[in-house]
């Protein structure tokens, strides 16, 4: 898992801790780390998910990234 930032210019809400790429370009924040499908992320029963944005689905299978601590 890598730490760094992505290349992407979405406002991420300060409660999203992670971010990823499905497979049809569709970003996605996570309140807690999600867990790899075939096609995308999802959320693990306990956190919440939010829609970021729209890119070029290029490696969405390693998109997974967490985002630093903002406070």
């Amino acid at each position: 898992m890598k730490t760094q930032k992505p290349k992407h210019r979405f406002k991420i809400p300060a409660h999203i801790r992670w971010i990823a790429q499905d497979s049809n370009g569709a970003w996605w924040g996570y309140t807690v780390e999600p867990h790899r499908n075939d096609f995308g992320w999802y959320e693990n029963e306990v956190g919440d998910h939010i829609r970021l944005g729209q890119a070029e689905a290029t490696g969405w299978q390693v998109s997974l990234r967490k985002v630093e601590n903002r406070d």
